[in-house]
């Protein structure tokens, strides 16, 4: 459903775990200019796993993040994903799609490990044009709950969703935008957040298979904090490059041997289901942990392929005064999904 016509603006607004995050890109021209980014830590705990534990803290946060930007439209773009939500490719007879959607509920069954009476169902053929018996669909699922608990907490802050997207999309949405030479083969990108890691495997630019890894920043800071006895502040400064300090090579090498393992796992499970697929030639990084000290090399060394950073305005035009004083180098890894959610009205 479209929310915004061409010439409009589009908010796209990021409710994490350690920030929240909203940008504005402007749609006036047919060519997206990114407007206005706003961003705020989230207090320790307030969101734990996607859930969020306080309410009225997150609510309060996400309204005083708006106010002081001076975003003043009710109607957002949002995105739901974790473990709630399941992106998988299935082979189906061939068919038309209107059909396609009076089965798809039946496929769905033997696919989705949920209720099915509790959850929300999408799909996309990959090969409309295909002429065997069997065509390739990207098949989405998220549970009811998951969306009723988004759609619930931005009506207390009295903001309105007309797109909800998930997460792995809108990831997609924002790099397919700066990085079409990496449309071909098979990539994987991966957003390093404030708690998990969410590995998008795209395959010649189409989105088949997402990971959540339980490691993220947090868990690097946390590492600091416990066996260096750094304050958080230190901690986070060191993390986020800010500082340099030989104490965090260590736990950069343990935690990216875990990243590592993930992105393995999903690129063997890739192999193993539909279509042969190709090898994975790359990787991209973004999120904030993007920005830890040496954690690309360790990759590249486990993984044996080329790992670089994956920015959300490497070819996004931006306004002068779009970051208002903050850092563009040090905010802009932070952005690719709310980025990826405001470009929707281009789609």
């Amino acid at each position: 459903m479209a929310l915004f016509s061409r010439a409009s603006s589009t908010v796209g607004l990021d409710i994490g775990s350690g920030y929240l995050k909203a940008v504005v890109i402007n749609h006036d021209t047919g060519h997206p200019v990114l407007e206005k980014v706003a961003i705020a830590p989230v207090a320790d705990d307030a969101i734990v796993e996607g859930e969020v534990m306080d309410p009225q803290l997150v609510s309060d946060a996400v309204r005083d993040l708006l106010g002081r930007a001076q975003i003043k439209t009710k109607h957002v773009v949002v995105a739901v994903g974790g473990r709630d939500v399941i992106i998988k490719k299935i082979l189906m007879d061939r068919m038309k799609e209107v059909d396609a959607r009076e089965v798809i509920r039946w496929e769905a069954d033997q696919h989705v490990p949920f209720d099915p009476e509790n959850v929300e169902l999408d799909f996309q053929i990959l090969d409309p044009d295909g002429d065997g018996l069997q065509m390739q669909v990207l098949l989405v699922a998220a549970k009811r709950e998951l969306v009723e608990s988004k759609l619930a907490l931005l009506s207390e802050i009295g903001l309105d969703a007309k797109i909800i997207d998930v997460e792995a999309f809108a990831l997609h949405n924002a790099f397919e935008r700066n990085y079409p030479e990496a449309m071909r083969g098979v990539v994987a990108l991966a957003n390093i957040g404030h708690e998990t890691t969410v590995v998008n495997l795209l395959e010649n630019g189409v989105p088949v298979l997402t990971r959540d890894l339980p490691v993220g920043v947090r868990r690097l800071r946390e590492d600091l904090q416990r066996e260096r006895g750094m304050a958080a502040e230190q901690a986070d400064q060191v993390v986020r490059g800010v500082n340099l300090d030989p104490a965090l090579a260590p736990h950069v090498t343990a935690r990216g041997e875990e990243m590592a393992l993930g992105i393995e796992r999903a690129a063997a499970f890739l192999q193993t289901s539909g279509k042969p697929a190709g090898q994975l030639s790359r990787v991209y990084l973004t999120g904030g942990g993007s920005r830890v000290p040496g954690l690309a090399e360790v990759l590249a060394d486990r993984l044996k392929v080329q790992v670089s950073a994956a920015h959300p305005i490497e070819r996004l035009d931006v306004a002068p005064d779009a970051f208002d004083g903050l850092s563009m180098d040090e905010v802009a890894p932070l952005l690719m999904l709310p980025v990826g959610l405001a470009l929707r009205a281009a789609a």
